[in-house]
């Protein structure tokens, strides 16, 4: 989908969900731990599956996942991760629904023990987005040294569904690169925003 001077990435499909998480989400810096950790689950849930598939039943996830409160999720019982299995809102994979208990577990040890989230996960990019200039997205990696090294971390912390890839999916989801095609409206406005 075309819009005089608002030329995007291809990867929407033209499907407005899509459509408007590229022109709204992807790749706009995120620094609140809250929402660093839904989309660390969510992109982990993602695994197998195509996003727009996740994006699409991420207002369903919030209501089951208590909108990704980690305390609640780290004091799922047994009892309760069965009955969200049931649940046919969301993707009743047992691993990744289970794996969400334990990330929110790893997710409160690291503000425990470092203050907060954010820093910790900025800090595989020093802090900073990582501007890429991609002309084609068959230049974008799926895995960099960065992801590898989160990837490595996370899973020293407890973390599952947290593989390579993962973390570079979620590094730009989240901001932390921007790998928005130097083509796409995006890609300059978000540049333009870190700078202002």
């Amino acid at each position: 989908m075309r819009e005089p001077g608002r030329e995007r990435c291809s990867w929407p499909l033209g499907d407005p969900v899509y459509i408007d998480y590229h022109d709204q989400e992807w790749g706009v810096p995120v620094f609140d731990d809250q929402r660093l950790f839904e989309m660390l689950i969510l992109e982990g849930t993602q695994a197998g599956l195509s996003w727009i598939t996740i994006l699409k039943r991420r207002r369903d996830y919030r209501k089951v996942y208590h909108q990704f409160n980690a305390v609640k999720l780290a004091r799922w019982t047994d009892r309760e991760i069965e009955e969200v299995l049931n649940d046919s809102r969301i993707i009743r994979n047992r691993l990744k629904v289970f794996s969400a208990r334990q990330n929110a577990q790893s997710f409160l040890r690291i503000i425990e023990a470092k203050g907060g989230f954010s820093e910790f996960i900025w800090s595989f990019v020093d802090q900073k987005p990582i501007i890429n200039k991609w002309v084609e997205f068959s230049q974008c990696p799926t895995m960099t040294k960065a992801s590898d090294a989160m990837s490595r971390e996370l899973k020293n912390w407890g973390f599952k569904f947290v593989g390579s890839t993962i973390c570079y999916a979620y590094m730009q989801a989240v901001g932390m690169v921007n790998d928005h095609l130097v083509s796409c409206y995006r890609h300059r406005e978000i540049e333009h925003a870190q700078v202002d």
